[in-house]
C-alpha cells in the first residue's frame, strides 16, 4: 500500500489554491500583454495590475498608490531597508532591528553596516518577544529606521507592533515590519499598526511564489535599489509579473472572505 505524504511546513510555503490558479491562467497565454504597452493588450494587463493593487491594498487598510509589487518578500525587505537608509543618510545612519529577524533583514543589515551605517540588534525574551521600551531607549538623534518582524516564522511569536509603531512615530523614525508570515492569516492593518513600510508575500497565503509587495506610506522618503524602465512608480523597475500579481490578489480575496467568516463564527454573528 502506497504511503500518503502529509505536508506540515506551511510556514515555509503553501500550495497554490485552485481558485488562485484559475484566476492566473489567462494571463500566461490569452492576456499576455506587457502592462507598460499602450496598445489594447498592454492596457488589458494594466487594468488587471491596478485592480489587483486595489485588492491587496484593501486587505491591509492601505491606499492602492501605497502598494509596490516586488518579486518576493526578500526583495521587499531589501527595498525597505536599503531604500530608506540611502534616502535618509543625510539625517542619520542608525538602524534598529531585532535579533530574530528573517535572513533577508539580517543580511541586508550587515550590508548596510559595510556601507557605513550603524545597526543595533535588540534582544528578545524567552518567548521571542521584543520589549518596545528597549527600542525606545535605543532610538537616538541619528536613528532613521526601525525594522521588527510581525511574527516569527519559527516560533510564531507575534510582536507588539502597534506599541513599537507609536514609539517610532513619536520619535519621527520610520518603522518597517516584515508581515510575510501574518498577512492573510490574521488581521493586518497598516494604520492600526502605525507602520510606514510593510512587507507581504503571496506564497505564504496560498498564492504563487515569486511575487511580494511592499506598503510604503505616502510621504516616506525612499530610493529605488533597481534602475530601469520606471515601473511601479520607479521604485521597482522590471517587467511586471501580471499573472502572479493577479494570483496574489485572488489569494487576498479568498483570505478576506475566510477571515470574515471566522469573525462571524467566533462572535456568533
Amino acid at each position: 500500500m502506497k504511503k500518503k505524504k502529509i505536508y506540515l511546513d506551511y510556514a515555509a510555503t503553501t500550495p497554490v489554491d485552485l481558485r488562485v490558479l484559475r484566476a492566473m491562467l489567462p494571463y500566461f497565454s490569452e492576456k499576455f500583454g506587457n502592462s507598460m504597452s499602450l496598445h489594447s493588450f498592454g492596457q488589458e494587463a494594466r487594468k488587471a495590475l491596478e485592480e489587483s493593487r486595489e485588492v491587496v491594498a484593501k486587505l491591509m487598510g492601505a491606499r492602492p498608490q501605497e502598494i509596490i509589487f516586488t518579486g518576493s518578500a526578500t526583495e521587499s525587505n531589501n527595498l525597505a531597508l536599503k531604500g530608506v537608509a540611502l534616502a535618509n543618510k543625510s539625517k542619520g545612519n542608525h538602524i534598529i532591528i531585532s535579533q530574530i529577524e528573517h535572513p533577508s533583514i539580517m543580511e541586508t543589515a550587515k550590508w548596510l553596516e559595510s556601507q557605513g551605517f550603524e545597526v543595533s540588534r535588540v534582544s528578545v525574551d524567552k518567548y521571542g518577544l521584543v520589549d518596545p521600551q528597549k527600542i525606545k531607549k535605543l532610538i537616538k538623534k541619528g536613528t532613521i529606521l526601525v525594522s521588527i518582524l510581525h511574527a516569527s516564522n519559527e516560533i510564531g511569536t507575534i510582536q507588539p507592533i502597534k506599541e513599537i509603531g507609536k514609539i517610532c512615530r513619536q520619535a519621527g523614525v520610520y518603522f518597517h515590519s516584515d508581515a510575510a508570515q501574518t498577512f492573510g492569516k490574521i488581521e493586518v492593518n497598516v494604520n492600526e499598526m502605525m507602520v510606514d513600510l510593510l512587507t507581504v508575500s503571496a506564497h505564504k497565503m496560498y498564492g504563487p511564489k515569486g511575487v511580494g509587495a511592499l506598503f510604503i506610506k505616502e510621504g516616506t522618503k525612499i530610493l529605488p535599489i533597481l534602475h530601469g524602465g520606471g515601473q511601479e512608480e520607479g521604485l521597482r523597475p522590471s517587467t511586471v509579473n501580471v499573472a502572479s500579481i493577479v494570483g496574489f490578489a485572488a489569494a487576498c480575496q479568498i483570505c478576506q472572505k475566510g477571515m470574515k467568516k471566522e469573525f462571524k463564527r467566533l462572535w456568533n454573528l
